[in-house]
């Protein structure tokens, strides 16, 4: 979800999320994916933050319906990953809530709770429309979810959280991302869905992408 179409894109978002699951065009028939359509080149690029690994980034936001959508399919493809590559998410720093929705991801990171919380966060909002303006309303839900909310805010509130934030807010400049999910993998190449024709278009590009890299 582009932060400048944000608006209009709420209105549709389910035919959006629907455009996303269809079938990649021309890679998922073998065909080599083509730089400019189901890619783009990072120009300059920017440094992996994982020396000795092939670094994936996911661009993400807890108010994309999107994100929403891919997030299954992505995180049954991370965990399924060879050892020589590295995923992180990045929560970016536009559209709704940001702030706080960047915070509330580096929380659950910093408390090992992500597998347990991350989908539960884009069900609360894209299903339940639950109100998560506040850092309260967060951490009641996280304590509804089984994470101690003293805990959760004591973490979102705290200096490392803060500096992951700033981090993420510099890689995405880095990088210029203004739509999201964008997948980002060697510091050189972003693809995403609505590039490659799909969630699993998207990652059949970035495995393609992944073994590029590895062939440095």
């Amino acid at each position: 979800m582009n932060r400048r179409d944000f608006s209009a894109q709420v209105i549709v978002a389910g035919l959006g999320v629907t455009a996303l699951s269809t079938p990649l065009r021309a890679s998922a028939q073998g065909a080599t994916p083509a730089e400019g359509t189901q890619y783009t080149r990072v120009e300059p690029s920017v440094p992996p933050q994982s020396p000795g690994k092939i670094e994936v980034l996911e661009f993400f936001s807890y108010g994309c319906p999107h994100c929403s959508a891919f997030e299954p399919t992505l995180d049954a493809w991370a965990k399924k990953l060879p050892a020589d590559v590295t995923f992180q998410r990045v929560p970016v720093p536009f559209l709704m809530n940001a702030e706080n929705f960047q915070r509330t991801y580096y929380a659950l990171q910093t408390m090992g709770q992500v597998d347990a919380a991350q989908r539960k966060m884009f069900a609360a909002v894209h299903v339940e429309r639950a109100r998560l303006d506040k850092p309260a309303d967060i951490a009641a839900l996280m304590a509804k979810n089984g994470i101690d909310a003293a805990k959760f805010l004591d973490v979102f509130n705290s200096f490392s959280v803060a500096n992951s934030v700033s981090k993420a807010k510099k890689l995405t400049a880095a990088y210029r991302i203004d739509g999201v999910p964008t997948l980002a993998i060697q510091g050189r190449y972003l693809t995403s869905p609505s590039q490659a024709g799909g969630l699993e278009g998207a990652l059949a590009v970035a495995d393609y992408l992944i073994q590029r890299a590895r062939k440095g």
